[in-house]
C-alpha cells in the first residue's frame, strides 16, 4: 500500500465507524500474533461497536484496498487471524446473545461471544453448545465458526459445522448475505435473478456440480476433516446451506456477523476412568478397544504432558489421579442418565481392561470435583507443553492430521519414526479417540537446522496422512502453516474449485488473503525465525527459573489463558476492560517486540509499552493460573525500572516507594493528628493535585501504639515453650493494623509456640512493584540476611500478609545475588497458616481451634491464591466445631497495593471489584465474618462495600496445645 493511500485509510476510517480503532505501531504489534509459529504486522486494528460498524469499516478498507481479517479470541494454532489487514476484533463489543429458544434448542449469537460464557447462560436451561475446544473459556463463536471446532467429545457431538444453522455474513463487497439450509425449489428459487445471492448460489451449484465426483473421491472418510473448503457438504444431499461453506473458511470468503447455532442438552450424569500405561504404544492400540463400551470421549496425555501437569502451579495440585510414572495415560468418559449407570460403564471398562491386561492402573473418578480436576489438566495441555523450559519448544505443524482409527496405532509409529530420524523429541496428547492425536516435534525456530526439520518432518508427515487416507487437519484449521500443502493434499482439480468459490464470494482477495488457497510456504513469516534478536541488556531479576529475560517474555505462547473472564484471578484489568493490550498475553507480545528492537530502539522504554503495562495490578494471577506461569508482575517490575531511568519518578512513586521510613516516622504519638489531617478533604485533594492520589481514598490510618512497642511492653508468656517460631513483623503490622499482629502472636502462643520477632526490615514490595530493583535488591539482601540468622538457628519465619510473603519467597530469591541464601529464604519463610497446617499434619501440633465467629466467609489475596492457596487456612478453620467456612471465587480486589489509590486508576480498581468480589459480600448472610489476609484487599473492600473484613488470625485461637 503506498504511504498517500495508508494516509487516507487512516484518516478515513475513525471518520466512518464508531468503534475502537488503532494505527499504533505497539498496538498492531500485539494483534500481529495468535497462539501460531507466526506474526504478521496488520495495518490497523478495529474494535466495533455494532453490525453497522462492521459494515462501515469494511466498506472503508475496500476503498483503500486494504485486507480484512475478522479475529475472535485469537487462540488459532495456525496462523489464521493474522496479516497485513484490517484486523477486525469482535470480542469487546459484538459479543451478545440475540435470541434464545429453548423449545427449539436453538441461539442466534454474535460473533464474538465466547463459548463458555454462553453454556453458562445456558446451562440453566440445561442446555450447551456441544463443540468443546480446550480454550472454550476464551474462544469465540465466530473463532469456531472460522476454524470449524470440535474438541473432546466430538466423538458425540462432532463439529462445529454440526451445530450451525444459519449465518448472517457480510461479503467484502458490502452485501449482506442470511446463510439457511434451503430445500431445492427454495435454492432454484434464490438463484434465480441478477442479485449477488443469486449469482453466489447458482455459480456455487455450478462448482459442485462439475467437480460432484472428484469431491466424493478426494475428502478423506474420517470424524475429524477441516482441510479445506467445506465442498463435501454439497455432496449426497439436496438440501443445501451455505453456512456449512461459511463454518471452516476461516474468514477467506466472507465476515460472519451473527449465527443461528444448534443447541444440545446437557449431560445428566458422567463417569470418568483414567487408564495408565507402562509404554507409550501400549496405549493408542487400547483405544479400539475401550470404544467398544460407547466413551463420551477418549482422550491422550503423554509422559511430557503429564510430567509439566505435576510441575505447574496451576495444575500440580489438580494430579491426585495420576499414578505411579505412566509413560501415558487415556481418559475415557461416559455419560449416561443416572449417576449408577455412569459408574457401572467406567468400572465395566475397568474389568475389561483389566481382563486383557490393558493398562497397570484404571482409577475412577465419579465425583464431578475429580472429574473436574482430571480435565482441568487436560484443557491445560497445550499451555503446560508450549511452558516448557528452554529455546525448544512443542512446536504445531504436525499435530492435527486425522487417521482413520484403525490405523492410528501404525501412523502413530511411522510418525515418531520420522521424528526421531530427524534427532527430533515429541509431545503428544489429545483425541484418540477419533484418530487425532497432536503430536508436537520439540523445536527452535530461532536455528535454521531445527526450521529444516520443520519442513522436512512436514514433508514425510504429509505422505503418511495420504498414504493412511487422513485428512491433513482434523480440527486446527489450515491457515499459514497448512495451507501450502492443499493443492497437493486435494489434486488440481479441487484446488481449482476452491479458487472458484475464493473468487465467486471475494473477488477483489480481500477476505484473510493467503489461507487456504494461494499460500506462502511454511516457513515465511515465523514468529521466531533465524533474525529473531534476543535482548542483550542487564536485568535486574535473574529469571533463573525460567533463563533469563527473554526467555521469561517468551514463556507467553499466545494460548490467551488470560482472556477467561468467568473465574480465577488472571487477569483483573482484562476483565474489567475486555481489551487484548491489557491482558497477559498483550503485555508479553508488548515486551517481545520492545526487547528484540521491533519497536525501535527504545523500545524498553516506549511511552507504548508503558501504557499496556500501566493496568497490570501485579497480582501474580497469570503465575499460577497462566499454563506457562508468565509472571508479568515481575517482567512489570523491570520494565519500569528501565522505564523510570529514561523518564525520571514521580513524586507519588517517591511516596509510595518511601511509605515504610514515612510509617515508621509518624506511627506513634503523632498518629492521631496526621490521621485527623488525612482524613480531611483539603489535604486530600492537595495530595490529589500533587501526587495523583484520588481524593476520594482515605489514606491508612497510623497505628497510635505500633506493634514493636506492644511486643514490647507486654507482659512476658508463662512459661517457655520449646517451639519457637519467628514472626515477620511487616510494615503494615507494625505501623497500620497492629492488631493483626497481636492477634497472630496470640495465635501461635495459644497453639504452644514461643515467639520471636524477626526486626528484620521491609519486604520491598513496593519497590519491586514500582520498579525500585536496585534499592529493592540493596536493601531486601539485608532483610534476607537477617531473617536467615534465624534460618540457620533451624528456626521458620511465619508471615501474615500475602504480598510481603511472596516478596520474600518469591521476588527478593531471584533479585539477590545470592542463590543458596535465596534457596533457603524460599524454603523457610512461609505464610503462618501454611505454617500450622504443616505442623499439624507432621503431628508436630496437636490442638484444637476454637472461634467467636458464627460463619466466616473468605476473599483469598492474589498472591496467596497464585503462590501458597489457601487450603491451609480452611483446613485450620475447618478445626474449629460447628463453623462454616467459604470461600468466594472473586478473583482480583482490584486494589493492587497502590494501584487503585491513584487517581487514573481509581474507576478501574472499583470496576475490578464489582465483578464478582463485592456482590458476593453484599450478599453475605448478617453476622458473617469477612476474612481478608491482605491489607490492601480489607482497605478496598471497606471502601467499596463499607464491609470491615479482618485477618484469618483475628478469628481463631488454639486450645489444648501439644505435642
Amino acid at each position: 500500500m503506498s504511504s498517500t493511500n495508508l494516509e487516507s485509510f487512516q484518516r478515513r476510517l475513525p471518520e466512518n465507524v464508531q468503534g475502537e480503532v488503532h494505527f499504533g505501531r505497539c498496538m498492531r504489534g500485539i494483534y500481529a500474533t495468535d497462539a501460531s509459529n507466526y506474526q504478521i504486522q496488520p495495518v490497523a486494528i478495529f474494535l466495533p461497536r455494532d453490525r453497522t460498524d462492521v459494515q462501515a469499516a469494511v466498506r472503508t478498507a475496500v476503498e483503500h484496498g486494504v485486507s480484512i481479517v475478522p479475529r475472535g479470541g485469537g487462540t488459532s494454532l495456525g496462523g489464521q487471524p493474522i496479516g497485513a489487514a484490517l484486523v477486525i476484533d469482535f470480542t469487546k463489543y459484538l459479543n451478545r446473545i440475540l435470541e434464545l429458544n429453548v423449545e427449539q434448542r436453538w441461539a442466534r449469537v454474535e460473533p464474538g461471544l465466547v463459548l463458555d460464557q454462553l453454556n453458562a447462560a445456558l446451562a440453566e436451561h440445561g442446555l450447551h453448545f456441544a463443540p468443546d475446544p480446550a480454550t472454550s473459556n476464551r474462544a469465540t463463536i465466530g473463532g469456531m465458526i472460522g476454524n470449524n471446532s470440535s474438541g473432546t467429545k466430538s466423538i458425540i457431538y462432532g463439529r462445529t459445522s454440526e451445530h450451525v444453522l444459519a449465518t448472517t455474513v457480510l461479503l467484502a463487497g458490502g452485501e449482506v448475505l442470511e446463510l439457511e439450509r434451503l430445500l431445492p425449489d427454495q435454492y432454484a428459487s434464490r438463484s434465480a435473478g441478477s442479485g449477488r445471492e443469486a449469482q453466489i448460489l447458482g455459480q456455487f451449484r455450478q462448482v459442485i456440480d462439475a467437480n460432484r465426483d472428484e469431491i466424493e473421491r478426494r475428502y478423506p472418510k474420517v470424524m475429524r476433516q477441516v482441510t479445506g473448503y467445506a465442498l463435501n457438504e454439497f455432496v449426497g444431499t439436496d438440501q443445501w446451506n451455505l453456512a456449512k461453506l461459511m463454518v471452516g473458511s476461516e474468514g477467506t470468503l466472507a465476515t460472519v456477523l451473527e449465527a443461528k447455532v444448534n443447541l444440545e442438552p446437557l449431560p445428566k450424569h458422567k463417569s470418568l476412568c483414567v487408564v495408565h500405561f507402562a509404554e507409550l504404544l501400549e496405549a493408542i492400540p487400547a483405544v479400539q478397544t475401550i470404544l467398544e463400551h460407547s466413551p463420551s470421549a477418549v482422550e491422550i496425555m503423554d509422559r511430557s504432558l503429564i510430567g509439566l501437569a505435576r510441575e505447574n502451579l496451576s495444575t500440580r495440585a489438580l494430579c491426585d489421579f495420576v499414578e505411579g510414572d505412566p509413560a501415558a495415560c487415556l481418559i475415557v468418559e461416559f455419560f449416561a442418565d443416572s449417576s449408577e449407570q455412569a459408574a457401572q460403564k467406567a468400572k465395566a471398562l475397568t474389568a475389561d481392561l483389566g481382563g486383557r491386561n490393558i493398562g497397570y492402573a484404571h482409577p475412577i473418578r465419579l465425583d464431578a470435583a475429580g472429574q473436574a480436576r482430571v480435565w482441568a489438566v487436560r484443557k491445560s495441555g497445550l499451555g503446560l507443553l508450549l511452558g516448557m523450559k528452554g529455546d525448544r519448544k512443542p512446536i504445531p505443524f504436525i499435530e492435527d492430521s486425522c487417521v482413520p482409527i484403525e490405523v492410528l496405532p501404525e501412523y502413530i509409529e511411522q510418525v515418531l519414526k520420522v521424528c526421531k530420524a530427524q534427532q527430533t523429541e515429541v509431545a503428544m496428547y489429545a483425541h484418540a479417540s477419533v484418530g487425532t492425536i497432536h503430536v508436537r516435534p520439540i523445536l527452535d525456530l530461532k536455528r535454521q537446522d531445527d526450521i529444516d526439520r520443520m519442513k522436512a518432518i512436514a514433508e514425510q508427515t504429509f505422505e503418511l496422512v495420504i498414504k493412511y487416507g487422513g485428512a491433513w487437519s482434523g480440527e486446527h484449521g489450515d491457515g499459514l502453516v497448512r495451507s501450502p500443502f492443499m493443492e497437493r493434499y486435494f489434486g488440481s482439480r479441487i484446488y481449482d474449485a476452491f479458487r472458484q468459490v475464493k473468487r465467486l464470494f471475494d473477488p477483489d482477495g480481500l477476505m484473510n488473503p493467503g489461507k487456504i488457497v494461494d499460500a506462502e510456504p511454511m516457513d515465511c513469516n515465523l514468529r521466531y525465525g533465524t533474525s529473531y534478536t534476543k535482548p542483550t541488556f542487564a536485568t535486574g531479576f535473574h529469571y533463573r527459573g525460567e533463563g533469563g529475560f527473554a526467555a521469561a517474555v517468551e514463556m507467553c505462547n499466545g494460548q490467551g489463558a488470560c482472556r477467561q473472564t468467568l473465574l480465577g484471578t488472571m487477569c483483573p484489568s482484562y476483565q474489567a476492560t475486555r481489551d487484548e493490550q491489557h491482558s497477559t498475553r498483550g503485555r508479553a507480545n508488548a515486551l517481545r517486540l520492545a526487547m528484540t528492537g521491533q519497536l525501535g530502539p527504545d523500545g524498553m522504554t516506549d511511552e507504548s509499552v508503558f501504557e499496556c503495562l500501566d493496568l497490570c495490578l501485579s497480582c501474580k494471577g497469570c503465575k499460577s493460573e497462566c499454563p506457562s506461569n508468565v509472571d508479568m508482575a515481575r517482567l512489570k517490575g523491570e520494565f519500569l525500572q528501565k522505564y523510570r531511568e529514561r523518564h525520571g519518578t514521580s513524586l507519588r512513586e517517591k511516596i509510595v516507594c518511601g511509605s515504610s521510613d514515612a510509617a515508621s516516622r509518624i506511627a506513634g504519638w503523632k498518629a492521631p493528628l496526621v490521621n485527623r489531617i488525612q482524613r480531611t478533604w483539603l489535604f486530600r485533594k492537595t495530595l490529589e493535585l500533587v501526587a495523583g492520589f484520588d481524593s476520594r481514598r482515605e489514606l491508612p490510618e497510623y497505628a497510635r501504639q505500633p506493634f514493636t512497642e506492644w511486643f514490647a511492653d507486654r507482659p512476658s508468656p508463662n512459661g517457655r515453650s520449646d517451639k519457637k517460631v519467628v514472626l515477620f513483623d511487616d510494615t503494615y503490622m507494625k505501623f497500620h493494623e497492629p492488631n493483626v499482629g497481636i492477634s497472630a502472636v496470640e495465635l501461635l502462643e495459644s497453639c504452644g509456640y514461643e515467639v520471636v520477632l524477626a526486626r528484620a526490615g521491609c519486604c520491598q514490595r513496593p519497590r519491586i512493584s514500582h520498579g525500585f530493583l536496585v534499592e529493592a535488591k540493596r536493601d531486601g539482601e539485608e532483610t534476607l540476611r537477617a531473617l536467615d540468622t534465624y534460618i540457620r538457628q533451624g528456626l521458620k519465619i511465619v508471615v501474615c500478609e500475602p504480598g510481603c510473603a511472596s516478596a520474600l519467597t518469591d521476588d527478593l530469591p531471584d533479585l539477590i545475588d545470592d542463590d543458596e541464601l535465596g534457596k533457603r529464604i524460599s524454603e523457610n519463610v512461609m505464610m503462618i497458616d501454611v505454617f500450622l497446617a504443616q505442623q499439624l499434619q507432621a503431628g508436630s501440633l496437636n490442638c484444637r481451634f476454637t472461634s467467636t465467629a458464627r460463619e466466616i466467609v473468605i476473599h483469598g489475596h492474589c498472591h496467596q491464591k497464585s503462590l501458597y492457596g489457601t487450603t491451609a487456612m480452611k483446613e485450620i478453620l475447618a478445626r474449629v466445631p460447628d463453623l462454616p467456612v467459604t470461600e468466594i471465587d472473586s478473583g482480583c480486589c482490584g486494589m493492587g497495593g497502590s494501584f487503585g489509590y491513584e487517581k487514573e486508576h481509581y474507576e478501574l480498581s472499583l470496576k475490578v471489584g464489582e465483578d464478582r468480589l463485592f456482590p458476593a459480600i453484599r450478599a453475605m448472610n448478617d453476622g458473617t465474618t469477612l476474612v481478608a489476609c491482605g491489607f490492601s484487599c480489607r482497605h478496598q473492600i471497606a471502601h467499596g462495600t463499607g464491609v470491615k473484613p479482618v485477618h484469618w488470625v483475628e478469628t481463631v485461637r488454639g486450645a489444648n496445645a501439644g505435642t
